[in-house]
């Protein structure tokens, strides 16, 4: 039986596939680097070698080129997580006569790995009647085989690539219908939802090319988004559909018939699943309607990665935004924490998450920048948790070194949203809320425009929530004396534009309600 060498700095996934392969009857070799494997061969003689790409100290590339140089007959096999153009053109220059995309199958390893001894064979054959005839053509089908194989990692790549900055599930389904017409060169694609949820095909995305008309309605523009149920696509459409829901296989139909009840405007047909945790969410299709050209095993292949890049681009998006949640019910949970060490300051970074937000659509914020004073306001303060309470909550006047030590907590507070890897942008406005027009603000003492402009909205808030609140060392503040004291400050602690907005909203009588 043959000897396998399987390389890879991830122990867990050699020994995967030392185990599998070793059940199967095969000898096995593993070695975590690139020069532990060539110290194997010296004393093993090895018939295949899987190696990944990526590993310290020689990665897969530099060791297939030391494999090829000690034998030129050894099949090399690289896996790797990052598929690249550029990787798959260096493994043919270094002798490679596979790559596979991780994850891999095992199975698909053992029919790699065999196709790859028959092909060493081949080659060795090769190496025989280089020059006959035979011997030429056989190495110019090799060639093909390899520029084949080249163009088929890029169309892959292109396809993991177009999922990889998505925002939301709706142009996950977009995306995917469009990039269908692409790699399979269809006519029509169409995104159904069906599910235990939806039971009946519902269509959420529609792409066609610009001379095409969809099924049985009029042109449009090449892009369509969800429709109303039976506007788009026959009864007997969306029954094929259900037929691959229930078998949950991918359907090829290279030429139309009367038995799948497409009709006679459908010359070729496919139709993919998409599984989310084993379960069908959906149905992508395609569709070719004129020409003489249809659809291949090949076309039903990459139609196949492609929904499957989509459910994982679903389930990833569904994962990050569950984190992200939970992410900030934590930092909420901390402010909590924080407000109820102090009776006084309970509920401020609410009142003022909500002034900024009212003071952010005066001044015509976008819906991006109030999410931001949203998520900013709620943990402006979250610094002040690394506050000593006999400095945070004493009941008199600071000193100067006290004042100091609760100036840091812009600081900590933007440091704590840092390394929970949130965004840049809030970040800075936490630690700016405290920064003065003119300068003599703290922690940085930047002015002007260089303070982020929602933090000069947020400072705004902050200082009027203060000042109209009961605080340990002294009573609130009329609301009168506390607008004088805003408008009094404009061009010097706060931004006229800002102060400019507030005053509209206080004379609106909208922030006597918020105290309400």
């Amino acid at each position: 039986m043959e000897t396998i060498l399987f390389v890879d700095d991830e122990e867990a996934i050699l020994k995967v596939a030392t185990e599998y392969f070793g059940r199967k009857g095969y000898h096995t070799l593993a070695a975590q680097s690139g020069r532990d494997a060539l110290k194997l061969l010296k004393s093993n003689p090895v018939d295949c070698c899987f190696t990944d790409i990526n590993m310290p100290e020689m990665d897969g590339l530099e060791l297939a080129e030391a494999l090829h140089q000690h034998d030129n007959t050894l099949p090399v096999i690289v896996m790797t997580g990052f598929p690249s153009l550029e990787n798959a053109i260096q493994t043919i220059k270094n002798g490679v006569v596979d790559f596979m995309v991780k994850p891999v199958n095992l199975k698909q390893m053992e029919l790699c790995m065999r196709r790859a001894i028959r092909q060493r064979d081949v080659f060795a054959e090769n190496l025989l009647l280089k020059k006959e005839i035979e011997g030429k053509n056989r190495l110019e089908d090799l060639n093909r085989e390899l520029v084949h194989k080249v163009d088929e990692l890029n169309m892959l790549n292109n396809i993991l690539t177009t999922f990889g900055s998505i925002g939301s599930t709706a142009d996950i389904f977009k995306r995917a219908v469009r990039i269908t017409l692409e790699i399979v060169q269809a006519h029509q694609a169409i995104f159904f939802v069906v599910n235990d949820s939806v039971r009946e095909p519902f269509e959420v995305a529609s792409a066609f090319t610009a001379d095409e008309e969809p099924y049985g309605v009029g042109r449009g523009d090449g892009l369509r988004g969800a429709m109303t149920p039976g506007e788009y696509g026959t009864d007997d459409l969306k029954s094929v559909v259900m037929e691959v829901v229930s078998d949950q296989i991918p359907l090829l139909i290279s030429e139309s018939s009367s038995t799948h009840g497409l009709g006679a405007d459908v010359l070729s047909f496919m139709a993919v699943p998409l599984k989310i945790r084993q379960k069908v969410f959906g149905v992508l299709t395609a569709g070719i309607e004129h020409g003489e050209r249809r659809f291949s095993e090949k076309n039903l292949y990459y139609l196949s990665f492609l929904t499957q890049a989509a459910a994982n681009a679903i389930e990833n998006l569904a994962l990050y935004e569950n984190i992200y949640e939970n992410l900030f019910s934590t930092l909420y949970g901390f402010v909590n924490a924080l407000e109820a060490r102090d009776l006084y300051t309970r509920q401020h970074s609410n009142r003022v998450t909500e002034i900024s937000i009212m003071l952010g659509h005066e001044l015509g914020c976008n819906s991006e920048e109030i999410d931001t004073l949203n998520f900013a306001g709620h943990l402006h303060d979250i610094g002040k948790i690394g506050i000593r309470d006999d400095i945070l909550l004493k009941p008199g006047r600071l000193s100067v070194p006290e004042f100091e030590k609760i100036k840091e907590h812009p600081v900590i507070g933007a440091n704590i949203v840092a390394q929970m890897g949130l965004w840049e942008q809030e970040r800075w406005i936490i630690r700016s809320h405290h920064e003065r027009f003119d300068g003599t603000g703290y922690p940085d003492g930047i002015s002007g425009e260089n303070i982020p402009f929602l933090a000069r909205i947020l400072a705004v808030a902050d200082v009027y929530d203060a000042m109209a609140s009961d605080r340990a060392y002294r009573r609130r503040m009329a609301h009168k004396k506390i607008f004088e004291f805003i408008t009094g400050g404009a061009g010097q602690h706060f931004d006229p534009k800002v102060v400019s907005a507030f005053s509209r909203v206080y004379h609106d009588g909208l922030l006597e309600k918020n105290r309400a």
